[in-house]
């Protein structure tokens, strides 16, 4: 699926000139609602004129949990205009050559696993729950069993808080004695595995507990 308020072949000449079935819609917000319908096996979003759009439309995307890669068509000089690694699985131009255009969208659905529901992602995280593979920005996390099913409960949740012992009943189980300190412990590792970058993927709310974040969005002007 391509959203783009341009001519493909202006946006993205490369991707008309490649054997694909693409369907085009508007860059506009309630292109999403049926994108599940469409079975679209990655989102191409063309952000290089309306970046702000653009980045909106990436970050519902990623809101909403769509297990889908996504892909932002940049220009050369906007990578520092917002935070795209928090919503784009990759980024190309509309420079890209047809050769490199399907090289990466293959790589990608290979990355994500291309496996629809066993895949569950929030922003640059993907969590494959069939192989227990995750994977931030195309970098693989070596997570322990127990970091695994903490970030996903979490991820499958996201905004929710959850208190300590709560945590500790659906993660650990209702026979586990560790003491809620245990959870403190897991997510402080998490944090350590995620980076300072998307540490913030896991947000402590004083006095309750932890909870999954969404990407952040730019604020309206």
């Amino acid at each position: 699926m391509f959203l783009t308020d341009r001519s493909p072949s202006e946006a993205l000449p490369p991707l008309t000139s490649l054997d694909l079935d693409v369907k085009v819609d508007g860059l506009r917000m309630d292109a999403l609602d049926h994108l599940e319908d469409l079975g679209a096996s990655a989102v191409i979003v063309d952000a290089e004129v309306k970046a702000e759009l653009g980045f909106r439309v990436m970050a519902a995307i990623a809101e909403r949990h769509e297990r889908v890669p996504v892909i932002a068509v940049l220009a050369r000089t906007g990578f520092g205009e917002w935070p795209w690694h928090d919503v784009a699985d990759d980024i190309v131009s509309s420079s890209t050559s047809a050769p490199e255009l399907l090289a990466r969208l293959n790589i990608l659905r290979r990355r994500v696993g291309d496996v629809g529901d066993a895949v569950m992602r929030l922003g640059a995280l993907s969590l494959n729950v069939e192989t227990y593979r995750v994977a931030l920005s195309g970098r693989t996390l070596e997570l322990t069993y127990k970091e695994f099913e903490l970030l996903r409960f979490l991820v499958d949740r996201p905004g929710r808080v959850f208190g300590r012992e709560e945590l500790l009943r659906e993660v650990w189980g209702f026979h586990f004695y560790g003491g809620t300190r245990t959870v403190d412990v897991h997510v402080r590792r998490l944090r350590a595995k995620l980076g300072p970058e998307h540490e913030g993927l896991i947000e402590t709310v004083r006095g309750v507990g932890y909870r999954a974040a969404v990407p952040d969005r730019p604020e309206s002007g």
